[in-house]
């Protein structure tokens, strides 16, 4: 029987015929094995493809490869040698025929954090509620599934196979999927290469392997050598007032909500004004509403004279139609083909307030200045450093024309994303949300890694397993943030699950119920989340059952999920000398042989087992 750390997990639902579910189990034969497809995408001819179609002849594209254990990095890179320029339209690095099962299971990421893609390659699933493909309109090729960066495919019975771009300086990388075939791309944007001149493609990552946890923690560390996490020592822990007051959010709101945390909860550091202190999207420096018509400043200042710590948000890279950076800037925006400022709907979604946004072009230096000064004068004059930036995926917005021809979408965000750190400084914390999730690698401090979470089993269900499938990215990659933790207006166990999950995560913690009035039971959960702990749980499969938090050589916490809507069973395989507690209520566990039997868990419910063992000497 395989191990994920120091233990498995064997179980079955309660039903009459107990069913056994093993850790591992033979290699399929029938079937092509990933090593056999990793050798046809190595023999497969990488091309590019320009605008015009009689153009391409001349764009040549090598590889270098370098071997690695269980698979290769490769490099490309694509080559007029023509005499004229040349738009690019694409590189395809690889198109082959794959030779799967239909039921192979597979997980990509989403180019914008609320696109996720899981199921199998002959019925792929939509994770998060927002597909790329639909809600933002980016292209997918007829009969694929479009995923971006990363796709781990888990035949059944078979080694793994995971592919993926290690980084994200320049270019968009995604992959195709169908019943059939498998494409590896880059999108050239139709940009305009030069006669004689290379252009440096993002690396390539093949590797094959009997567990995603361990595919996962490779890729990372591949990543973390280009793209370095910041220095950021720890996920942060605070109060967040969006999910329980929205954006009509008032200055006595905070208050009450800054003595509680004062009253009984010493470990929530942040106070997060999360949207409704501006009078529109843009105008981030100017007086809204929402607080009586006094400024933010006032706020933030009782904030940090009472000892927490303010953190606002922002969405940098969009303006209202009525802001007043739009009027008397609009040459500062990214322009539409009638030579003026062009509203996001007309290529994405335009925003889900006080829309359309226009979005600022940051390949600007008078737009990157502008960021810089709002940033810095909320650093230096409002005493914030913690920046809550939402929305920044409109700052690669596919579409429309830039000052600068020459810079790709992922240059245009990273440069912008590069002016608001020089305002915030290097010692702030810095998160993304609803960002592109590859393009902000080595940016942000801290990213969000589901959509929203409401009160009600379909959220906590979804935004649970977006999570959950971004885990292995916390703290090495950034830190995760799962959203918030709520306790009000859920039944006991989604509850239950819910705390599991966010503290599973091992990002932030960052309350979301109005703590002025939280019943006290729901404030011992919270109390006991406020300390992240920076690790997040390892998992086998994407079935995202059970996982493994190692806390250390003497301590692990178990954690095992039933998405189900029927109990379920589980026995849990520990190795050595071991003492076992339920994590949540402290009761102490039977370990026989071994063996820790879960005798029931409810459905929607979760349980959290702590391990302790001798201290080694």
């Amino acid at each position: 029987m395989s191990r994920e750390g120091n233990a498995c997990i064997v179980g079955s639902y309660v039903v009459t015929v107990a069913m056994l579910v093993m850790c591992s189990s033979a290699f399929a034969t029938d079937e092509t094995k990933p090593a056999d497809l990793v050798e046809r995408i190595r023999a497969a001819q990488p091309v590019a493809v320009a605008v015009d179609p009689a153009q391409s002849p001349v764009l040549r594209v090598e590889v270098a490869r370098e071997a690695q254990a269980a698979g290769e990095l490769a490099t490309a890179r694509v080559t007029n040698t023509g005499r004229d320029a040349v738009a690019v339209r694409e590189i395809v690095l690889f198109d082959v025929a794959h030779g799967l099962a239909p039921d192979t299971r597979m997980y990509g990421e989403g180019l914008q954090m609320l696109a996720q893609t899981a199921g199998t390659i002959s019925s792929p699933e939509d994770v998060g509620e927002y597909p790329d493909r639909s809600h933002y309109r980016l292209p997918e090729p007829e009969g694929f599934r479009r995923v971006y960066s990363l796709l781990l495919l888990e035949p059944i019975g078979a080694p793994q196979l995971l592919a993926a771009f290690t980084s994200c300086r320049r270019f968009v990388g995604a992959f195709d999927v169908s019943p059939q075939r498998l494409r590896a791309v880059i999108d050239g944007e139709g940009l305009v290469l030069a006669p004689g001149a290379t252009w440096e493609l993002e690396p390539l990552l093949l590797r094959t392997g009997p567990g995603h946890g361990a595919l996962l923690d490779g890729l990372a560390r591949e990543i973390a050598r280009v793209h370095p996490r910041t220095s950021y020592p720890a996920p942060p822990a605070g109060w967040c007032s969006w999910y329980c007051f929205g954006p009509k959010v008032t200055a006595q709101d905070v208050l009450d909500n800054l003595a509680a945390m004062e009253r009984g909860f010493p470990d929530l550091r942040f106070v997060q004004i999360d949207d409704g202190y501006q009078p529109t999207m843009g105008d981030w420096l100017d007086t809204g509403p929402g607080f009586g018509g006094k400024p933010v400043q006032e706020i933030l200042a009782e904030i940090r004279r009472r000892g927490r710590e303010p953190a606002i948000w922002v969405a940098p890279f969009v303006a209202s139609p009525d802001s007043r950076v739009l009027r008397e800037h609009p040459d500062w925006f990214v322009h539409g083909d009638d030579d003026k400022p062009m509203p996001s709907d007309r290529v994405m979604f335009g925003g889900w307030r006080l829309g359309p946004w226009y979005v600022l072009d940051t390949t600007r230096a008078d737009v990157r200045a502008h960021l810089e000064s709002v940033f810095r004068t909320m650093r230096e004059e409002w005493g914030v450093r913690y920046f809550k930036l939402d929305a920044t995926f409109w700052g690669m917005m596919h579409g429309g024309r830039r000052a600068d021809a020459t810079r790709t979408r992922v240059e245009a965000y990273r440069l912008g994303m590069e002016a608001i750190r020089r305002g915030a400084g290097d010692d702030a914390y810095i998160l993304g949300c609803n960002h592109p999730i590859w393009p902000s690698l080595g940016l942000i401090d801290g990213s969000r890694s589901s959509l929203d979470i409401e009160r009600n089993w379909r959220s906590v269900s979804r935004t649970g397993r977006e999570n959950l499938l971004r885990a292995w990215q916390n703290g090495t990659l950034w830190w995760n943030d799962p959203d918030t933790l709520v306790q009000t207006g859920l039944p006991a166990n989604e509850a239950r699950f819910h705390a599991t999950l966010v503290w599973a995560t091992g990002g932030a913690m960052l309350a979301g119920d109005d703590l002025s009035r939280l019943p006290e039971s729901a404030g011992d959960i919270v109390r006991a989340l406020s300390r992240p702990t920076g690790v997040a749980a390892r998992f086998q499969d994407l079935a995202l059952e059970y996982g493994v938090v190692s806390l250390g050589d003497s301590i692990e916490r178990h954690v095992v999920f039933n998405w189900g809507e029927i109990p379920m069973r589980r026995t849990i395989v520990v190795e050595g000398a071991v003492r076992a507690r339920d994590a949540w209520t402290g009761s102490e566990l039977v370990v026989s042989e071994g063996l820790i039997e879960i005798p029931e868990i409810s459905p929607r419910s979760a349980v959290s087992i702590e391990i302790l063992r001798a201290r080694s000497k």
